[in-house]
């Protein structure tokens, strides 16, 4: 789930070469990764949100920083013009990831990757409100229909619409916070959008997990645990999955475009679903297959109707060019 980490979106990359189907096939290694990370981390059980980022943040540093040593480009990644915004992508990353690994351990890991589809809706409407991005009927359509998608996967975890009190139970709490980690890895986003007009693609990774290491470790006086040997190793795994994961997320960026390479992202639903059901015996909901159905085919009209805006935009620039 993006919401069940939150991984800093990828920024093509320097040196782009036009081979879509190597592009894919990275895309979706990384997803198997992030859903690898996100499995660990809810096997791990009792482990404190907080504690879960910090593992998944400073051992994410393992593989990305030995890759950007052989590459010979660690000098780039840690020279930065923009520090305070790293620290601000940081902060709302982490608020992100915390709210995300909360829900992790409350929720299926199919809803919880689900609910975590609605960031890219909702980054429509975060750019509309405080960018002032024009948005057109088709998209915002799109929007709405997706965030009916959320609401149908939620409605049965809500007690307060089923007549029991309001966030009765751990499972209403949990779908909760993945809204929020869905709103925050938004904003996130926006944040990264911003960074990459001055910042390299290996800048604005490495000041992330290294940002959220530090803050997330700022977490330990509320309720920290020791873990065992095997929370440990489930915890240390999920890190360096999580870090292998940006690492390819990266990478995909370098052989097509965005348009093309992000709808696989719902390839994940998929695997949560099959992990969810032989890992942790969760069986999936006609509300949440059906929920997640809409936002997935929400997303990918949104995906395709960037595209092409993008190719009109393009054109509309060629045709101006003497």
């Amino acid at each position: 789930m993006r919401g069940r980490a939150a991984p800093t979106a990828a920024v093509p990359a320097v040196g782009r070469q036009d081979n879509p189907l190597r592009g894919i096939t990275l895309k979706v290694l990384s997803v198997c990764f992030f859903v690898v990370m996100s499995t660990l981390l809810k096997a791990t059980e009792t482990i404190p949100a907080g504690q879960m980022v910090f593992f998944r943040s400073f051992f994410a540093l393992v593989p990305v920083l030995a890759w950007l040593l052989w590459q010979r480009r660690l000098g780039d990644a840690i020279r930065t013009t923009r520090p305070v915004g790293h620290v601000i992508r940081g902060l709302v990353g982490v608020a992100s990831m915390s709210c995300g690994f909360f829900a992790l351990t409350r929720l299926p890991l199919p809803e919880a990757t689900a609910i975590s589809y609605a960031a890219p809706l909702l980054i429509v409407v975060f750019s509309a409100v405080l960018l002032h991005e024009r948005v057109h009927v088709f998209r915002w359509s799109a929007v709405l229909i997706g965030m009916v998608g959320v609401l149908i996967i939620l409605w049965p975890r809500l007690t307060v619409f089923s007549g029991g009190p309001a966030l009765a139970d751990a499972e209403a709490v949990g779908a909760l916070a993945a809204v929020c980690a869905a709103i925050f890895s938004a904003f996130a986003m926006l944040q990264v959008r911003a960074l990459v007009q001055t910042e390299r693609s290996e800048t604005i990774v490495t000041y992330f997990f290294i940002s959220a290491s530090i803050l997330s470790l700022m977490t330990a006086p509320w309720g920290w645990v020791w873990p065992t040997p095997d929370q440990t190793a489930l915890l240390i795994g999920a890190g360096i999955a999580g870090g292998i994961g940006q690492l390819l997320l990266t990478s995909c960026y370098r052989y097509a475009d965005m348009s093309v390479i992000a709808p696989f992202e719902y390839v994940s639903l998929i695997l949560t679903i099959v992990i969810g059901y032989v890992v942790f015996s969760d069986i999936p909901t006609g509300p949440m297959l059906m929920g997640a159905a809409i936002i997935v085919a929400s997303g990918i009209a949104v995906i395709l109707r960037e595209h092409i805006l993008g190719l009109d935009r393009s054109r509309a620039k060629q045709a101006s060019t003497p």
